[in-house]
């Protein structure tokens, strides 16, 4: 094959990299990358995509743009055909307008709407317009010949922080509104890009959704909890925690779960995927997990309170490393002479237990006389 890229600009050991990644990202085993590529490749698989935008900040469409495997031109120009974005798209006003009624109509029952942004219900929906009509009409109409939806980020997903109390404009997301088709939420403030381009290129292959958890968010990307994967998870099982920003524990990578890290109860892959293609994500950069993928934590609890953790390790027998600390703790010699005293006290209740009968005699019966 030749070395020119399958799409322009893009080599084909980029375009082959993307597509391990996508399939490594969703579990796929590696004899399925031929398949991700060829649904890439073909022109005609390409899915039809019509973005709307409502109560945000741009942020999850922001992160698109920051992806580089595929770089966002070659992603709507090659791998889906996105026909509608507010604020990629070059037409305004009517001509923009045109476009996202012409795609609604030529696609209808086979096209992806993507929502971004929360949408207002109080007042009959009056806090956001586009065109005159609001974030509510607008959804149902174009909901209504969608193949699917996915809601980006955590506004389109679960309200956002427009629906924290007392939520002025009653926010809420995608879920609360349309009830007749499959709805596939993709968390985060913002989420990463590929969680996004994964979801969309696992139905060019397979013609059908990705497996979905029970907040509806692909498992692929939201099946197990950042505290898994986190690369301080050590310093938590070893004890090491910073106690406040800019303090020795801090500056040395220790765990962050006492300064409010939401990491043991949310379910992402930030700290496997990371951000922006440099590496990073908020707790390498030092500071705690928000919990952006969970309802029940972004913009609900406060980035300083401590989540529960119901199976925490290390136990809680574990002494931690910094025992000595201004006089916190015995010294060595003490816990050594403790130490010494469990250990006899245990080695004495197994001796006694070894002389004890195992249990009543034969033709004893419950060990109780007639």
């Amino acid at each position: 094959m030749s070395k020119e890229g399958l799409f322009p600009g893009t080599t084909r050991r980029d375009f082959i990299k993307t597509c391990v990644a996508v399939s490594a990202m969703l579990g796929l085993p590696f004899s399925m990358v031929s398949k991700v590529a060829a649904a890439a490749r073909k022109s005609d698989s390409r899915p039809a995509v019509i973005w709307l935008h409502f109560q945000e900040c741009t942020g999850c469409s922001e992160s698109l743009l920051r992806s580089t495997h595929p770089t966002v031109s070659n992603l709507i120009l090659d791998l889906i055909s996105l026909d509608y974005h507010e604020t990629l798209m070059a037409g305004s006003g009517h001509q923009a307008e045109k476009s996202l009624h012409d795609s609604m109509l030529a696609n209808k029952g086979n096209y992806i709407l993507v929502v971004e942004g929360g949408i207002p219900t109080k007042d009959n929906g009056i806090y956001c317009k586009v065109s005159g009509k609001t974030a509510q009409d607008s959804l149902k109409k174009a909901a209504d010949g969608a193949l699917a939806i996915i809601a980006i980020g955590t506004c389109a997903s679960y309200g956002g922080i427009q629906s924290v109390g007392p939520n002025p404009t009653g926010a809420v997301g995608v879920r609360d509104l349309v009830k007749d088709k499959p709805i596939i939420n993709i968390p985060g403030c913002p989420p990463n890009p590929y969680n996004f381009l994964s979801t969309v290129l696992y139905y060019a292959t397979f013609k059908k959704l990705p497996e979905l958890d029970q907040m509806g968010r692909p498992k692929f990307a939201y099946g197990r909890k950042i505290h898994e994967h986190c690369e301080r998870r050590p310093h938590f099982d070893a004890g090491r925690f910073a106690r406040a920003f800019g303090d020795d524990g801090h500056s040395q990578g220790y765990c962050l779960y006492k300064l409010g890290c939401k990491g043991p109860a949310t379910y992402a892959n930030c700290s496997v995927l990371r951000f922006n293609d440099v590496g990073v994500w908020p707790v390498s950069v030092g500071h705690p997990c928000i919990g952006c993928t969970e309802p029940d934590l972004l913009f609900k609890t406060a980035i300083a309170d401590k989540v529960q953790i119901h199976e925490p390790t290390p136990f809680d027998s574990y002494a931690p490393v910094d025992l000595k600390e201004k006089g916190k703790g015995p010294d060595p010699l003490t816990t050594g002479v403790i130490g010494l005293a469990a250990g006899a006290a245990i080695g004495a209740g197994i001796m006694m237990a070894k002389k004890l009968p195992d249990g009543p005699e034969k033709g004893d019966d419950h060990g109780q006389s007639e």
